[in-house]
């Protein structure tokens, strides 16, 4: 069995239909859930930028840990399960085994964002139109990025920051 479903069993499962959403982008970020069974569509917008179908993924988590509103919707496209963890921060603060889980999700995410941006750069180096813009484009990321990271306050609740 898997063993992030089973770091969850004691928590409430709850069930989509297919069209019915589990996370709205924008909504407040106040749960999180782990995948059981059935097949989601994340969007940003109206991008579609995943479909997820694999048991024990997280959804809500980068909202969470960013103490930020969730920023894509996530849509069962089949009848789903999931487990429902109403305080992501505590349950990853009991559970590390689920927190390393949630790290390396994220770590994935963030290498393959950054692999289609770097392909990408490539790719439109040499354009003098509008598609060469995109190492410009990578630049402001970067440098935004850079921004907020050296901005943000050292979270006082955990001594170990």
């Amino acid at each position: 069995m898997n063993a992030v479903l089973d770091e969850c069993r004691d928590l409430e499962e709850v069930r989509f239909e297919p069209g019915e959403p589990l996370i709205r982008e924008g909504a407040t970020a106040d749960r999180m859930f782990v995948l059981i069974e059935g097949e989601v569509a994340v969007s940003k917008g109206s991008v579609q930028v995943a479909v997820d179908r694999k048991p024990g993924s997280l959804f809500g988590e980068m909202s969470a840990l960013l103490e930020t509103s969730y920023s894509a919707s996530v849509i069962a496209t089949t009848p789903v399960r999931a487990y429902l963890v109403e305080n992501p921060i505590e349950f990853m603060t009991r559970r590390p085994g689920l927190a390393i889980h949630a790290a390396r999700l994220l770590a994935q995410r963030l290498h393959d964002a950054t692999t289609y941006l770097a392909d990408l750069k490539v790719q439109f180096d040499d354009r003098k139109d509008h598609f060469g813009m995109v190492d410009q484009v990578l630049g402001a990321l970067m440098n935004q990025q850079r921004k907020v990271a050296s901005n943000r306050e050292t979270r006082s609740d955990d001594p170990r920051l």
